[in-house]
């Protein structure tokens, strides 16, 4: 199963062409751009087709963050995926930034929580069990009751928003990472292994106050997929 990964969530526009079934990578491309995701999309992604040496039309299956993180990226990714999707007959899948951070930590006999700076003394926070399963849905979290819903479950953190919430824990040593950005490797792991349904939408955990120019990212996905 040849796999193309998004991510727009937050600084990084990444994707990639992973096959699933040998776990390797055929091309990945990722920029750190912070803004411009709507005009970046389309060429990161050629760019990373052109270094897997395949058409768009051999791949099997779309896998796209859908947040939470930044508003505007959010939607150029999962406008992105949706569209291609659209035009080449595949179905895509939406993967959760937090879900796409917990690969990176090692293996041990506690939960990890994965923690992200939400700004406005809040955090984006979910906690996993050792074996990947969620223990707890995805929610926008005070400082305060993300490291009581931590403590409850004795869990270790990662992400930009993990040394704050240790600090009120008292636990400084639970941060595992400090990292905020996603591997689209992981991403494209993850989206390997989800049963299709629904096309992916948006999780942002609070309203979205901006919106890209979609009708760019449509034009550009139609000529590319063509």
């Amino acid at each position: 199963m040849i796999i193309l990964a998004l991510d727009s969530s937050a600084n990084l526009c990444a994707a990639a062409f992973h096959d699933a079934s040998s776990d390797t990578t055929l091309g990945r491309v990722v920029e750190d751009i912070g803004r411009g995701h709507a005009e970046r999309m389309m060429a990161v992604i050629e760019a990373a087709r052109a270094e897997a040496g395949i058409t768009l039309k051999q791949i099997d299956r779309i896998a796209v963050t859908v947040g939470p993180g930044s508003f505007t990226g959010i939607r150029v990714g999962v406008a992105t995926a949706r569209g291609l999707a659209l035009a080449l007959g595949r179905p895509s899948v939406g993967v959760t930034t937090l879900e796409a951070l917990v690969p990176g930590a090692e293996p041990q006999d506690t939960p990890v929580m994965a923690v992200l700076d939400a700004r406005r003394d809040e955090v984006f926070a979910q906690i996993f069990a050792t074996d990947g399963t969620t223990l707890t849905d995805p929610a926008a979290l005070s400082l305060a009751e993300a490291a009581d819903l931590a403590t409850r479950h004795d869990a270790r953190l990662m992400g930009s928003g993990a040394p704050p919430v240790a600090a009120l824990m008292g636990r400084p040593e639970r941060v595992i990472s400090e990292a905020g950005m996603v591997e689209i490797l992981d991403v494209a792991r993850i989206g390997a292994r989800k049963p299709a349904g629904a096309p992916p939408a948006p999780l942002y955990l609070r309203s979205p106050d901006a919106k890209p120019q979609e009708a760019y990212l449509l034009a550009r996905q139609e000529r590319l997929a063509q």
